[in-house]
């Protein structure tokens, strides 16, 4: 195993850990954050209002309201996270990480279905503001 794929899958798996180790602080820190200025401007949300919510949920471990505020915000973190714990798992282990495949066209097309499908969801049922 290459020290680089090493060094890059124990640092996804510690990053990915210190966000679990630190969901706590996360309510304290909530009311600093910014609001949508797109949302502001439109009374519309933007494709990506309700992450902040969605990521305060999966702090309190609240799947449900983590995917009805933001679901694909949700489906990214959890991915980050798992994805992390299973490439330190392989580093530990001296597995190399398994290339992704993420550059045609049909990966495109899907990203971009999945972005609208979720903005058209958050237009449907609008996160708080």
């Amino acid at each position: 195993m290459a020290t680089t794929d090493r060094r890059l899958g124990l640092t996804w798996g510690a990053v990915a850990v210190a966000a679990v180790l630190l969901a706590p602080l996360a309510t304290r820190t909530a009311a600093l954050l910014p609001g949508c200025l797109f949302r502001d401007l439109t009374g519309l949300p933007c494709p990506t209002c309700g992450t902040a919510h969605a990521a305060l949920a999966l702090a309190r471990l609240d799947l449900p309201h983590a995917i009805a505020f933001n679901p694909l915000a949700t489906v990214g973190a959890l991915v980050f996270l798992l994805g992390g714990a299973a490439a330190a798992v392989a580093s530990l282990a001296g597995r190399p990480l398994a290339e992704p495949r993420l550059s045609g066209p049909a990966t495109r097309s899907a990203a971009l279905l999945a972005v609208a499908a979720n903005w058209a969801w958050l237009l449907v049922h609008p996160p708080p503001a």
